[in-house]
């Protein structure tokens, strides 16, 4: 720890000292009610010079505000083509993403103002509690929220989140910018969801990590993060914040998700001319044993390189290295460009690696084919002889499919998708440099050796009313005993295998296969103040020798505000 603050102290000096710093805007915060209404954009404007930009997540709220008034001007400039023409609740959307992102908006503000400021003080807009907008300084807190009960059928346990905190954003003379999210959580979720976070190599809170009994069989945890923000010489971004990120544009990701628990991390992000390069350095916990005591840390580095080869296509190169050093962190892979599989193999290939490659492709305005391919190791001679079944044919793919206005319905949103991740594809040769953090995979929830099939319907009758169905089906290859290893546990060693080299198809093990079906209506009742209420039914199947069954139905109502709903879908 102490070696990579030192690192990070002087590339500040290296990078921020030199040069003048501009405005630098905080980013949206994960799962924020704008994600769907900007991929609605993206795919509708089609040509949007942005393209490249929203494949790395979070976006930046300066961002966000010019993609949606390039939307608003050409619908006003377009009136009557079909292609910019907005819907009403498209407008409506574009003007709440506005006013919840007031720093970066120019002209009249009036119609966000509140018609009755509360106590005088508070809510001068309708978006933010407390806001203070100076010349030189901004500054916008929120309380957050999340009161769910839910009833789950065959559980004796009574299912709830109770979530409290506080977000704040601001900007300090146009140069540095920040932002916070601080949560505590009382938390018994789905059964499920409660052997995943006890269960032998997990014992972690999904996306939170550390936490402490409560109520026996629940859990008490703190989600909180932060991040400061520079941006010098125009097209350079910095961030260096305890937080999470994203890279793709599916639902799931098999380069880097926000499934996993926060981390500490300095990010560079290079936009010019059709490009944007990023360069993510991570300090990550390792696999660990539960209890109180300084946790060992490993490190990531990964690069994502993403070019605008057309108008409409978009195309990626992804590259990432797991490693750690008892006694220092390894500067060659400091190196912003250099390629990670190189200086791993300089150092003696001892550490984890994995590159990968993704397309986005937006057609006929309504339209967006999307996937990725991941690449941990690639013998050729095993690729043509597949069916063998080669152990390091470690690879994953995902495919997806966005259609939205679907069959002539405003508002009515379809998204199908497709994920393989063959086994050990996140795994190494010791339990250190698997691609993880505080005992949760930081890729896809299930780790590897599955596939996968994803279908959500997302339908907004009106301005205030979300709809949404999703269809989750997966199958995957388990391990039949502690001691045997197919390659679905990311955390176990793979030098363990128990079939030898060859033999591992998806699926390979012990197989099982489950379905999960969703149903969840939201309304907001007033900026940012949601009532939910949703219905889930998950069937779980382990094909062993008695075929066990685990099913059952969830049936969830509750509040949030200013905060994204929690998700069991896994």
């Amino acid at each position: 720890m102490t070696q990579f603050r030192k690192t990070i102290v002087r590339l500040y000096i290296i990078l921020f000292f030199p040069v003048s710093a501009f405005a630098q805007s905080t980013f949206l915060p994960q799962g924020n009610k704008f994600e769907h209404f900007l991929d609605r954009m993206e795919i509708l404007l089609q040509t949007n010079p942005e393209l490249n930009i929203s494949t790395v997540k979070p976006m930046s709220r300066k961002l966000a505000v010019q993609i949606a008034q390039m939307s608003d001007s050409l619908h006003h400039f377009y009136p009557y083509d079909y292609f910019y023409r907005l819907s009403k609740i498209d407008q409506y959307a574009l003007h709440d993403l506005l006013m919840n992102n007031i720093e970066w908006v120019s002209g009249s503000k009036d119609s966000f103002n509140s018609k009755k400021p509360l106590l005088g003080a508070f809510y001068p807009h309708k978006a933010n509690f407390y806001e203070v907008n100076e010349k030189d300084f901004f500054l916008a807190i929120d309380p957050v929220i999340q009161e769910t009960q839910s009833y789950q059928t065959n559980n004796s346990d009574r299912i709830f989140l109770n979530e409290k905190g506080l977000t704040m954003r601001g900007m300090i003379a146009g140069k540095l910018g920040f932002s916070a999210f601080l949560t505590d959580n009382q938390e018994r979720g789905p059964d499920y969801f409660q052997q995943r976070v006890t269960a032998t190599g997990f014992d972690a809170v999904p996306g939170a990590g550390y936490y402490k009994s409560f109520k026996k069989t629940a859990f008490d945890y703190f989600d909180n993060r932060a991040s400061i923000y520079f941006n010098a010489m125009k097209y350079f971004d910095f961030q260096f914040g305890y937080d999470k990120n994203f890279i793709g544009n599916g639902y799931r990701s098999l380069f880097l998700s926000d499934y996993a628990a926060p981390y500490l991390f300095l990010k560079f992000n290079t936009r010019i001319w059709k490009l944007n390069y990023q360069n993510l350095y991570m300090e990550l916990t390792n696999q660990h044993l539960p209890g109180d005591y300084q946790y060992p840390k490993k490190y990531a580095v990964i690069h994502h390189l993403s070019i605008n080869a057309a108008k409409w296509l978009n195309v990626g190169l992804y590259e990432n290295v797991v490693f750690s050093r008892a006694d220092h962190f390894d500067f060659s892979y400091l190196n912003p460009v250099i390629f990670l599989v190189s200086a791993q193999q300089q150092n003696g290939s001892p550490d984890k690696t994995t590159v990968g490659l993704d397309f986005k492709a937006n057609l006929g305005h309504a339209t967006q084919f999307y996937g990725q391919l991941v690449i941990n190791e690639f013998v050729l001679n095993q690729i043509v002889h597949y069916s063998r079944g080669y152990w390091a044919n470690k690879q994953g793919l995902q495919l997806g499919m966005k259609y939205i206005d679907a069959f002539n319905i405003k508002n009515l949103d379809l998204q199908i998708e497709g994920n393989v991740v063959r086994p050990f594809t996140y795994s190494h040769n010791d339990t250190v440099s698997n691609f993880s953090n505080y005992n949760q995979p930081l890729a896809h929830p299930l780790g590897a050796n599955f596939d996968e099939l994803i279908v959500i319907a997302h339908y907004q009758p009106s301005p205030k009313w979300n709809v949404e169905g999703k269809l989750i089906y997966y199958r995957q290859g388990l391990d039949s005993t502690a001691s045997s290893n197919f390659g679905s546990n990311i955390f176990k060693n793979y030098t363990t295998r128990s079939a030898g080299d060859y033999g591992y198809k998806v699926g390979s093990g012990l197989l099982s296969n489950c379905l999960y079906l969703s149903g969840s209506v939201s309304y907001e009742l007033r900026e940012n103040f949601f009532i939910d209420a949703s219905v889930a039914y998950r069937d779980y199947v382990v094909h062993d020798a008695i075929n066990t069954v685990n099913a059952s139905a969830t049936f969830t109502l509750g509040i949030r505000m200013n905060m994204f709903r929690r998700e069991y879908d896994y």
